[in-house]
């Protein structure tokens, strides 16, 4: 497929989104301006290079990810997790220690995600968000901001409308530009390349499909979307095998796979599911698709030999003496 084509397919709802939601993120964007006074007081721009060169993992909400959530405490100390906001039960619950949480929503359904599927209380996720911090649309809706208890930083999205744009920059003329494809997994991929500066970018539950292990999923948790998910399509997984999306969770897709054919990096699917550079002709090469224990080894593979680096004098144990 021409990577234009691929282009155009990723951004063909952009005019009804914007007609549908338009009033709203204005309003939105008003009240956060009334409680923020300045978005370029609590710009994620701060935190421009702060891990240049280092390796991230970026995390969907897929339902995949139940399949190495419980890896991801166990990750290098100096690779970066950050996530879609809607895993923050999962994630706390996991003991994950997300860097940084990621919405790109204005609707209230934000508000219900931080908690549904948790084994906790709503009160109780809430007060976990204190040492948290949340990176956000300046659109997002102003009761999850009022109920976060950490930093929050902000962003602004280019939206291919004119009167709106200016309407957007009356407010205030905040130049924070990220570039989503629309969804949330996409702020946080731009957010880790253009201003982190990670080179090597690990995607865990970046399914953009249902799961078809056991019934359909649209998480891996229990979610209102299961009851009923509508009308889908049919294409296929990484493995192959046949799975149903929606239609914009296939322009999501397609986004992504755009993205790996243009931006330089490294991008490793690490999902071990889900449609990511996956079409029935086979899996794109921009991509690589590892499971995310071979991530960590990839990563770690000097620890084989600490010992013996550590004492040069004695014989190591076991196999511990050489990588290969």
């Amino acid at each position: 497929m021409p990577l234009k084509s691929l282009f155009q397919q990723a951004c063909c709802s952009d005019e009804a989104t914007v007609k549908a939601w338009a009033k709203e993120w204005i309003a939105n964007i008003k009240a956060n301006k009334k409680k923020y006074s300045s978005f370029a007081d609590h710009s994620a721009g701060m935190l421009h290079g702060s891990a240049e060169g280092l390796p991230c993992i970026i995390a969907g909400s897929g339902p995949s990810l139940k399949l190495n959530i419980g890896m991801l405490k166990h990750r290098p100390k100096y690779m970066k997790l950050l996530s879609c906001l809607h895993n923050f039960h999962a994630m706390e619950d996991n003991d994950a220690n997300v860097d940084y949480y990621f919405s790109l929503d204005a609707g209230y359904i934000t508000v219900g995600e931080v908690s549904e599927g948790g084994k906790r209380t709503e009160e109780e996720y809430w007060e976990l968000t204190k040492d948290k911090t949340l990176i956000c649309v300046i659109c997002t809706h102003p009761k999850l901001l009022e109920k976060w208890r950490g930093r929050v930083l902000f962003f602004n999205v280019p939206v291919p409308d004119k009167a709106y744009m200016a309407e957007v920059m009356a407010i205030e003329a905040f130049h924070q530009w990220f570039s989503t494809g629309g969804n949330v997994l996409g702020a946080a991929t731009y957010f880790a390349k253009g201003f982190l500066g990670c080179p090597t970018c690990i995607f865990v539950g970046a399914d953009f499909s249902f799961s078809n292990r056991d019934k359909v999923k649209f998480h891996y948790w229990d979610s209102k979307y299961d009851e009923n998910i509508g009308e889908t399509l049919r294409t296929v997984d990484v493995y192959g095998n046949s799975v149903k999306t929606w239609a914009s969770y296939y322009s999501f897709k397609k986004w992504f796979d755009y993205l790996t054919n243009v931006m330089p990096g490294i991008w490793i699917n690490a999902t071990e599911g889900g449609i990511f550079g996956a079409y029935r002709e086979g899996n794109i090469q921009s991509i690589l698709y590892l499971d995310l224990e071979n991530v960590y080894k990839m990563f770690k593979i000097h620890d084989n030999i600490e010992y013996q680096a550590k004492n040069p004098s004695v014989e190591a144990p076991g196999s511990h003496i050489i990588l290969i």
